[in-house]
């Protein structure tokens, strides 16, 4: 049985380099059935919301421990550690204003 190769292993980015693209026309779909319409009724958006109010992408360094912390503390209160950063940061600023 050949073993599966993650991507985040040398051999699986070695692979990933010699990967050669196929052409959508060489893609066999024939064993996929055509989707209803009752299936694309039903069918929902995946992903992130469209809001309008899209927060802006920010690199920052943290300690380890810190960041460790904090994603302890998220956990505790069962949401995600960005999102708690953000709530921390947002009183924080309003506080300091």
């Amino acid at each position: 049985m050949a073993r599966k190769r993650s991507a985040s292993s040398a051999r699986g980015k070695q692979a990933a380099r010699n990967a050669k693209p196929i052409s959508d026309r060489r893609i066999d779909f024939s064993d996929i059935p055509e989707s209803t319409d009752e299936e694309l009724k039903r069918a929902r958006r995946v992903g992130r919301p469209r809001t309008g109010e899209a927060k802006q992408l920010i690199a920052i360094r943290i300690h380890p421990r810190l960041l460790a912390q904090l994603r302890r503390l998220a956990a505790q209160q069962d949401k995600p550690y960005q999102t708690l950063i953000h709530e921390l940061l947002e009183s924080a600023a309003k506080s300091a204003a």
